[in-house]
């Protein structure tokens, strides 16, 4: 059972492929963004027990590989970490605005 992670009733081993473009396909990842994004969604997974298989940040994309527990929905995941990004990025660079 070897990559499989378990909790006291569950065993579980659920990933999801994510990919999510900026807005118009506009290529602003660039330099100190991108930096910067990738570390606000660090954060943000081990502030909720995701686990980061693989990541890429893109010019005007962002793939990732996660593996969550089965008590999360993928649309409250993406919800909480493209929300949180999008402010926090928001207030710190003014040129997004």
């Amino acid at each position: 059972m070897d990559g499989y992670r378990k909790r006291s009733h569950a065993v579980y081993d659920i990933k999801y492929h994510v990919i999510w473009v900026t807005k118009y396909r506009y290529k602003v990842l660039r330099g100190q963004i991108a930096f910067r994004t990738r570390e606000l969604i660090k954060q943000g997974c081990e502030a909720r027990n995701i686990t980061i298989l693989q990541r890429s940040v893109g010019k005007d994309h962002i793939h990732l590989l996660l593996s969550c527990p089965p008590s999360m929905a993928s649309s409250k995941i993406m919800q909480y970490l493209k929300g949180r990004s999008s402010r926090l990025l928001q207030d710190e660079f003014p040129e997004f605005v």
